[in-house]
C-alpha cells in the first residue's frame, strides 16, 4: 500500500508539471508490486484448488497496464492493498477477545524446593509441586489452594468482571490472576492438561477454522467472478471502448464476499468469547443460530452437578449444627463427593471443625472416628442403623424426596439424625428454557443417564417437551440421531459420558471448562463458566452474527452490481470506479464488525457479589 500510495503521489505530481510520460510510468512500476505479490497469492491459492476473487483485481490491474491507464491501474492497486489492509485490521481487531486469551500464558513459575524458591519453566511442573502466585500473576496450572484466601480474577475465563475468593482446599483454575496477597498453590495437573491449556488450544483451533458460510462465498465468488467477464467483455463487445471493460472490473474489485464474511463470523465469534462461551469454528456459529432441538443432560447441566445439603432431621434433643460439626469433622479424613459437600456446608455455616482420630473407612459405605471425645458413624442408613439404636428412624425418613441423598450420622452409639442432600436444580434453569423457546428452539428434551424417576421430577418442573432417563452413551447417541429430522440437533452435557452425544450432535456444548475434558474435546461449544444461561446468549449472538453477515453480502453484491451496470453503461469511468467500490468495501465492513457489538438488551453479566456492592 505504501508502494502504491508513493506512486499515485509521484506520477501525480509529475503530472502537474505537465510530464505526462513520466507519470505514467511512475504509475505503472507503482502498481507493478501489487499485481506481482497478487499473482503469486493466486497461484499458491489455485495449487489448493481455490479460486477466488483475486482474479478480478488481477484482471482489472493487468487490463489497465495493457489499455494504457496506469492511473487507473495505480489505484486499483492502492484500493486492493488498502482493502486487504483494512480487512487485517478488522480482523484483528475482531479476534480481540480471542488473542487476548492466547497472550495470558505463563512461561514461568515460582516453585518451592529444598532450598526454597527457584523460578521454574511451567513445563517442568508436576502434579503435587507447591508454587507461590504472587500478585499479578496469571494461574500457570490447575491446583487447589494451600494459604489465603486467594482474591482471583476470573474475567478471561468466564466474563465475570467481579473478583473472586478462594479459600484453602478450594480449587483454582488456570488462566485465573491474582489480584491479591500472594498465596500458595498446590498442582494438580501438568500445565499441558489444565483448564487454560485446553482452552488456548480451543481458540487456536477456532482461529484456524472457516465457517460454511464463509466457503459458500467462495463458490458464489466464481459466479461472481464469471458475471464480471460476462459483463465487462458484453460492454466493451456493444460499445467498442474497452475502458468500459476496464470500469467494469475496477468497480468489481475487490468484493465484499471476501470482505465483510470472514469479518462478520470472527466477530461473532469474539462477541461470544467476551462472555465466555467459546466457540471452536465458524460453522459451529452457524448451526448454533439455526439449532431446532436441544437436548439437555440433566446432571452438571440442568442441575449442579454436586450434592449440597438440603435439610438436616435430628432425633431426640440433638442440635443440627452439632450433628453436622461432628459428621463433618469426622469426614475431613474422606475423599467421598458427600463427604466433601458436608465439610463444605459445616464452613458455610462458620461451623469450627475438630480433628478426627482413630478413623477407619469402609470406602462407599460409612466412616467411623472419634471426635472431641464422642464416637462418630457418618453413612448409609442401613450400616449405621445396624451399629446404633433407634425408636423412630422410619418417621425420620418419612416423605423424604426420591432425588435426595441421605447420609445418616450415629453419636455414641444412638442414630441422632439424618443430613439430606440433594443435587439441586440450577436457579437459571428454567429461565434459560425460556430463553431457549425465545432463541428459536422448537423442541427441547430432557436425556439423562439418572434414574427415569428422578429425571420426570427435574422434566416435570422445568415444563420440557421429553423426558429420557436411564440412557446409557450408546442411548444418548441414538437420541440426538432419531431428532435429526426436526431440523439442526444441538446436544449439551459435562461429563465423559456426553462425549459421544456431543459429537454426534450437529452442535454439541460442553458446560465449563472444568468438565470432563472428553466432552470439552467432543463439543463444538465449550461454556467457559458453568452458567447455563451464556447458551441462549451465545446463539441469539449466533443468530445476529449470520444476519449481519448475509445482510453484509447481500447490500455489498447489489451496490458492487449497480456500479457495474453504471460502468458497462459509461457512465463511471475506471478511476471514479475504483474510488466508489472502495467506499462500497468501507461500508460493508464497518457493517460487519457490528458483529462485535452487543446487541440491544444484551447482558453483561456484571453481578453484585455477596459481600456487597464496593
Amino acid at each position: 500500500m505504501a508502494v502504491a500510495l508513493a506512486g499515485l503521489a509521484a506520477g501525480g505530481s509529475a503530472a502537474l508539471a505537465g510530464r505526462e510520460d513520466t507519470a505514467g510510468a511512475i504509475w505503472a512500476v507503482a502498481t507493478a508490486p501489487v499485481l506481482i505479490a497478487l499473482l503469486h497469492e493466486i497461484v499458491t491459492s489455485l495449487r489448493r484448488g481455490d479460486v477466488g476473487l483475486d482474479l478480478v483485481a488481477a484482471l482489472s490491474m493487468s487490463a489497465a497496464l495493457a489499455f494504457g491507464e496506469p492511473l487507473a491501474g495505480n489505484v486499483v492497486a492502492l484500493m486492493y492493498a488498502g482493502g486487504q489492509l483494512l480487512e487485517r485490521f478488522a480482523e484483528g481487531r475482531a479476534r480481540r477477545e480471542m488473542t487476548a486469551l492466547l497472550g495470558r500464558v505463563g512461561r514461568t513459575a515460582m516453585r518451592y524446593d529444598a532450598h526454597g524458591l527457584e523460578e521454574v519453566p511451567i513445563e517442568s511442573i508436576v502434579p503435587g509441586d507447591r508454587l507461590l502466585i504472587r500478585h499479578g500473576e496469571v494461574v500457570p496450572v490447575d491446583g487447589t489452594a494451600l494459604s489465603g484466601p486467594a482474591l482471583l480474577d476470573q474475567s478471561a475465563l468466564t466474563g465475570e468482571p467481579l473478583p473472586a475468593e478462594r479459600w484453602p482446599g478450594e480449587e483454582i483454575l488456570s488462566g485465573s490472576t491474582s489480584v491479591g496477597p500472594a498465596f500458595d498453590l498446590r498442582t494438580e495437573r501438568p500445565a499441558a492438561e489444565s483448564t487454560y491449556a485446553g482452552i488456548v488450544r480451543l481458540v487456536e483451533g477456532a482461529q484456524r477454522s472457516r465457517a460454511p458460510i464463509v466457503r459458500l462465498a467462495d463458490r458464489y465468488a466464481i459466479g461472481f467472478l464469471v458475471l464480471t467477464v460476462v459483463i465487462a467483455a458484453g460492454a466493451w463487445l456493444l460499445s467498442g471502448d474497452h475502458l468500459r471493460a476496464l470500469a467494469v472490473l475496477v468497480v468489481a474489485t475487490p468484493c465484499p464476499l471476501i470482505l465483510a464474511v470472514p469479518v462478520a463470523i470472527i466477530s461473532g465469534m469474539s462477541r461470544a468469547a467476551k462472555i465466555g462461551v467459546l466457540v471452536k469454528n465458524g460453522r459451529a456459529l452457524e448451526v448454533l443460530a439455526r439449532v431446532r432441538t436441544a437436548l439437555l443432560d440433566k446432571t452438571g447441566t440442568l442441575t449442579h452437578g454436586q450434592v449440597e445439603l438440603e435439610e438436616i432431621r435430628v432425633a431426640d434433643d440433638m442440635a443440627p449444627d452439632e450433628i453436622l460439626r461432628l459428621a463433618a469433622s469426622l469426614d475431613q479424613a474422606s475423599s467421598h463427593v458427600v463427604a466433601a459437600a458436608l465439610v463444605s456446608a459445616a464452613r458455610k455455616r462458620s461451623i469450627p471443625l475438630s480433628n478426627p482420630l482413630n478413623v477407619v473407612e469402609t470406602p462407599g459405605t460409612a466412616i467411623e472416628g472419634e471426635v472431641d471425645g464422642h464416637a462418630v458413624v457418618v453413612g448409609g442408613s442401613g450400616f449405621v442403623r445396624k451399629h446404633s439404636r433407634s425408636q423412630n428412624a422410619s418417621a425420620l425418613l418419612a416423605g423424604l424426596p426420591e432425588h435426595a441423598v441421605t447420609a445418616a450420622v450415629a453419636i455414641d452409639g444412638v442414630l441422632a439424625g439424618y443430613l439430606i442432600l440433594a443435587d439441586r436444580v440450577r436457579d437459571d434453569a428454567a429461565a434459560v428454557i425460556s430463553r431457549l423457546r425465545a432463541a428459536g428452539v422448537q423442541r427441547i428434551i430432557l436425556a439423562s443417564g439418572d434414574r427415569a424417576e428422578v429425571a420426570a421430577i427435574v422434566g416435570g418442573t422445568l415444563g420440557v417437551d421429553l423426558v429420557l432417563g436411564n440412557l446409557t452413551p450408546d442411548a444418548k447417541v441414538a437420541a440426538v440421531r432419531s431428532e435429526r429430522g426436526q431440523g439442526d440437533v444441538m446436544m449439551v452435557g459435562d461429563g465423559v459420558n456426553d462425549a459421544p452425544a456431543l459429537a454426534a450432535a450437529d452442535v454439541g456444548v460442553a458446560m465449563g471448562a472444568r468438565g470432563a475434558a472428553a466432552s470439552s474435546e467432543a463439543a463444538d461449544v465449550v461454556l467457559l463458566v458453568d452458567e447455563l444461561d451464556r447458551l441462549a446468549s451465545a446463539m441469539s449472538i449466533a443468530r445476529r452474527t449470520r444476519a449481519i453477515a448475509l445482510q453484509s453480502v447481500l447490500v455489498g453484491l447489489g451496490l458492487s452490481l449497480a456500479g457495474m451496470a453504471a460502468a458497462a453503461l459509461g457512465y463511471l469511468p475506471p478511476v471514479q470506479g475504483a474510488l466508489v467500490q472502495e467506499a462500497i468495501d468501507v461500508a460493508v465492513i464497518l457493517n460487519a464488525l457490528r458483529a462485535l457489538s452487543p446487541a440491544r438488551g444484551e447482558s453483561g453479566y456484571t453481578r453484585v457479589s455477596e459481600a456487597g456492592a464496593g
